[in-house]
């Protein structure tokens, strides 16, 4: 019998974080800005930086701004061409997610970036965990053509969602990748694709480095926002994949 070969993608915030989540061996990136507020849409400098020195999988996120996902139209023209922009740059797929009033998938303008983005890949993210059926969205994200789904099982984080997780999965069956996500770690991701069957794995292993700024102005001395950057342990990266096997 053939191993099974998992997939590891690394949410990142930077050019520098994507290095070192490139360095720690991810297969594939979920490249983002304002991972605080849960992504948003990078700069265009940033993906083609990314895109130009990254051999790996590079999948930007397309979401104009946090909070929610209901999107005005004037939102939704912004996604529409981030998405040509990500296309034209090189990327191999984005992450969208768009929900309606009744937190129902946002079916038809899902469907317009897939058609868009083609053929790039296209992931839709923990929108979906806010979305009022599950099964129900699953079987239409598969008729838009979303190559996958990144979920958490509607809950905060994808250890305590497994049940739902495994039922996505068994449901989906093959016809969509389901993609656990949210509180993924070396202690959990080998129980997680155990319970689950997954095969990929969405983590952001977020840290922080102290800046190397040599002057450090005395009033803001305490502000860690100051003096700090977002930082990824490369040893992190490997550390989830061989914690799989």
């Amino acid at each position: 019998m053939s191993e099974v070969k998992y997939i590891i993608e690394i949410a990142t915030s930077d050019f520098i974080t994507t290095q070192s989540a490139v360095q720690g061996g991810a297969d594939r990136i979920e490249l983002c800005a304002n991972l605080a507020e849960g992504g948003t849409t990078p700069s265009y400098g940033t993906i083609k930086k990314c895109r130009e020195v990254f051999p790996v999988l590079l999948y930007p996120i397309i979401r104009p701004r946090g909070g929610d996902f209901l999107y005005t139209d004037e939102e939704f023209e912004i996604m529409l061409q981030d998405v040509k922009l990500c296309k034209q740059l090189g990327c191999d797929g984005v992450v969208i997610g768009l929900l309606n009033t009744d937190g129902s998938i946002d079916v038809k303008r899902t469907a317009q970036l897939v058609e868009v983005a083609y053929p790039l890949g296209v992931t839709f993210h923990r929108a979906f965990d806010r979305c009022s059926n599950p099964f129900e969205a699953l079987e239409q994200l598969i008729e838009t053509g979303c190559e996958r789904i990144l979920t958490s099982g509607q809950k905060p984080a994808a250890p305590e969602g497994l049940q739902l997780i495994n039922e996505l999965n068994r449901e989906a069956n093959d016809r969509i990748i389901i993609m656990p996500g949210s509180g993924v770690r070396r202690e959990n991701i080998k129980m997680l694709a155990q319970e689950t069957g997954c095969t990929e794995f969405h983590s952001s292993l977020r840290g922080k480095d102290r800046s190397k700024m040599d002057f450090i102005h005395p009033v803001f001395a305490d502000s860690a926002d100051s003096y700090s950057n977002n930082a990824i342990s490369p040893d992190e990266v490997r550390a989830l994949r061989t914690s799989l096997y």
